[in-house]
């Protein structure tokens, strides 16, 4: 399993908050099994780079995400609001599409990267029903972050192998719209 570094650090707090506050998440306790691996294998890590201040970078912390406790409730707060969002987008999101993607991920011969691509595809393909009010950037994260709950739901042991996709995806897509959305 790959280890939470300082740049997916941001995605992964949004990422496991927006699981958290979404209604109808039926799988909660292995989600929380999740963080706890995560953060026995970043406090496990000595290979750590000290920032200037002699704290560790971007990683987990007496159990918390490891982030600042203000940057912890922003983070709490807009995953909150997406988790709103997505609730009301979940019933446009059609049985077949959630269903392809499980059996992309259950595919062993298809790479991370063609897997991606799928649910970019996907992603992008589902921004087009979405009321045109809405920012397409938001859209589209709630979209990714709506169908990792989704697949997870209909086959929970991808849970590990779905999350860390859809983490490098937001990372390698809405990173810098998640900075500016954070006010980091």
């Amino acid at each position: 399993m790959e280890q939470i570094n300082g740049s997916l650090q941001m995605e992964y707090a949004l990422l496991f908050t927006f699981l958290e506050a979404s209604s109808d998440c039926k799988f909660r306790d292995q989600l929380h099994s999740l963080q706890s691996q995560q953060i026995m294998l970043c406090q496990g890590n000595d290979d750590d780079e000290l920032q200037t201040d002699g704290n560790r970078s971007g990683h987990f912390q007496n159990g918390e995400l490891g982030l600042a406790p203000t940057n912890e409730d922003v983070i709490r707060i807009i995953a909150a609001q997406l988790a709103e969002i997505g609730d009301q987008l979940d019933k446009d999101i059609q049985g077949r599409v959630v269903n392809d993607l499980v059996q992309h991920f259950l595919n062993e011969n298809l790479s991370r990267e063609e897997i991606t691509l799928h649910m970019s595809r996907a992603v992008r393909e589902l921004t087009r029903s979405i009321p045109s009010d809405m920012e397409q950037e938001k859209a589209m994260l709630v979209l990714a972050m709506l169908l990792t709950k989704k697949i997870v739901n209909t086959v929970p042991s991808l849970l590990h192998h779905v999350f860390n996709t859809t983490l490098n995806y937001m990372n390698q897509q809405f990173h810098n719209y998640i900075v500016e959305m954070l006010g980091e």
